[in-house]
């Protein structure tokens, strides 16, 4: 996989799984089918309501993947989740979630946004569940080596 490969890739990861690499942070997580059709309709930091009902919605999407042994399942899950977290609190440190303004680093501020600050700690438990999860570490590990 590269940079070359377009917006999204001309793979389907659920019948080609040797074709998924891990990458950073939250890279690949618009990407990577059928698990971006599958995720992205659940994801929302727009309200709380809306962010705990995606959060619980991708970590059970992340069971029944884990359940399958879909490996790129479950790692995206834990992208999407990441993504809920990290970009809910950019919104909750800085207005309209801007880090940068003309250039130059903003400040962040503690709290700006208190809702954005919950909705990041629903993602984040939901994140930490995945990261604990015994099947997820030992796959992992093994997608590792692999």
């Amino acid at each position: 996989m590269s940079e070359d490969d377009g917006p999204e890739y001309d793979i389907d990861f659920r019948a080609n799984p040797g074709e998924y690499e891990i990458g950073r942070g939250e890279q690949d997580v618009f990407k990577c089918e059928p698990y971006k059709s599958e995720l992205l309709p659940l994801w929302s930091i727009k309200t709380l309501d809306s962010a705990e009902d995606g959060a619980a919605e991708i970590y059970e999407k992340f069971q029944e993947y884990r359940d399958a042994d879909e490996f790129p399942g479950m790692d995206l899950a834990r992208k999407y989740l990441q993504m809920g977290w990290t970009r809910a609190m950019r919104y909750a440190k800085y207005p309209g979630g801007q880090k940068y303004e003309d250039g130059e680093e903003r400040k962040a501020q503690e709290w700006y946004d208190d809702e954005k600050r919950e909705i990041a700690v629903v993602y984040k438990q939901h994140l930490d569940r995945l990261r604990d999860d015994g099947t997820y570490r030992r796959r992992r590990q093994e997608w590792d080596k692999e």
